[in-house]
C-alpha cells in the first residue's frame, strides 16, 4: 500500500464556480486547479473560502472525481472533509484517502459551542477509527473565527500520542501569530506540520519551522506566495512578504469569496466566475471597481489565467 507524499508548501482553499443555476461548474474549477498547480500551488479543495459549507457531500465527491478524472494530481490536493455530521466527514474523508489525496483538511464539528475537549478528541477519533486505513493524513483546521470551536495543544497532543501516523498536522486560521507559534513551538520539530492560515505570516512561518500557508488569497496570487516559501531565507524576502499584504489587503477589504471570484473574473475576462451561492452575494460595481483599481496600482497580474478560462469554455 502506497504511502501519500508529505504535503507542504502554498495550497490553495479553491474557489468553487457556480452556473447561473448555482450548480458548481466543473469545468471552470478543473481549470482553475490546473492553473493553480501551474504556478506551483497545491489544491486544498473544499476549504473555507472554496464555499464547502454551501455544497452537500455528493456535490463534494462530484468535484473531486471530476478533477481525477481530468488527471489532476491527487498528491497535490488536501480536500476539506470535516462537516458537522461525522458519518458525512467519514465518507468524504475515506472517498479522498482512497483517490490518493496527500492528506485532508478537517474542520471540527462546528455547530455546538461550548463542547468539551474529550468531545472532540472523540470525534476526530472516531473518524480515524471508522476510515481504518493506514494511507490517512488529518491536518486538523484551528480557524475559531467561524468555527467558534477551536483546537487546543492539549487535543493535538493526546491525539498525536493515540495516532501518530494519521495526524499530520494543521492549519491555524484564528489570526494571532501567536498562537500559531504555540502550535509551532510544541509539535513543529517533531514533524507535526503548521500552516499559517495566511500568507500576511508565511515569513515568519517558515523562519519558526513552519510548513507553508493555505491562504484564501492562494487562488490569486499563487505564483508570489510560492515564491516567498521557495524563498523566504533571501535577502529581499521582507520585502516580498510587504508585497504579499499588499495584495491581501486589497483583496481583503470586502467579504473574501465574491472579491476572490471578482478577481478571477476580471482577470480571466470571464464575467460567470463573480457567482456565488447564498447567503453570499455578489460586490456592488463600485465594491468590484474598487478592488480591481487597488489592484492594478500594485501592477497585479494572474500569468496564464485567461488561457485558463478559454480552455474551460471550450
Amino acid at each position: 500500500m502506497n504511502q501519500p507524499q508529505r504535503i507542504r508548501g502554498v495550497l490553495s482553499p479553491v474557489v468553487t464556480p457556480f452556473g447561473k443555476d448555482l450548480v458548481p461548474d466543473a469545468g471552470r474549477f478543473i481549470a482553475h486547479c490546473r492553473w493553480l498547480l501551474s504556478q506551483h500551488c497545491g489544491l486544498a479543495v473544499f476549504g473555507t473560502n472554496s464555499e464547502a459549507n454551501s455544497l452537500s457531500v455528493n456535490e463534494r465527491i462530484a468535484l473531486l472525481d471530476a478533477l481525477l478524472a481530468a488527471d489532476v494530481d491527487p498528491s497535490r490536493m488536501m480536500p476539506g472533509t470535516g462537516c458537522c455530521a461525522l458519518t458525512d466527514t467519514v465518507r468524504l474523508t475515506e472517498h479522498a484517502v482512497k483517490a490518493g489525496c496527500a492528506g485532508v483538511l478537517m474542520l471540527p464539528p462546528f455547530y455546538y459551542k461550548d463542547v468539551s475537549e474529550d468531545g472532540l478528541y472523540r470525534s476526530f477519533a472516531e473518524v480515524v477509527e471508522r476510515v481504518g486505513d493506514a494511507r490517512l493524513r488529518i491536518y486538523l483546521y484551528h480557524i475559531p473565527p467561524v468555527a467558534v470551536v477551536g483546537i487546543t495543544t492539549g487535543l493535538v497532543e493526546r491525539l498525536l500520542k493515540k495516532y501518530p501516523s494519521s495526524i499530520a498536522g494543521m492549519k491555524d486560521s484564528s489570526g494571532d501569530w501567536t498562537n500559531t507559534r504555540k502550535y509551532l513551538d510544541a509539535f513543529a520539530k517533531s514533524g507535526f506540520d503548521v500552516f499559517a492560515g495566511s500568507e500576511s505570516f508565511l515569513l515568519a512561518n517558515m523562519k519558526a519551522g513552519g510548513a507553508g500557508c493555505i491562504s484564501a488569497t492562494a487562488n490569486v496570487n499563487p505564483a508570489a506566495i510560492a515564491k516567498l516559501y521557495r524563498e523566504w531565507k533571501k535577502s529581499d524576502a521582507d520585502l516580498q512578504q510587504e508585497a504579499l499584504n499588499a495584495v491581501r489587503k486589497t483583496v481583503g477589504q470586502y467579504v473574501m469569496i465574491p472579491a476572490l471570484k471578482q478577481v478571477i473574473a476580471y482577470y480571466a475576462n470571464d464575467p460567470a466566475w463573480v457567482t456565488v451561492r447564498p447567503p453570499l452575494v455578489e460586490l456592488t460595481a463600485a465594491q468590484a471597481k474598487n478592488v480591481i483599481d487597488g489592484l492594478k496600482k500594485l501592477n497585479f497580474e494572474m500569468p496564464g489565467l485567461g488561457d485558463a478560462a478559454d480552455r474551460a469554455a471550450a
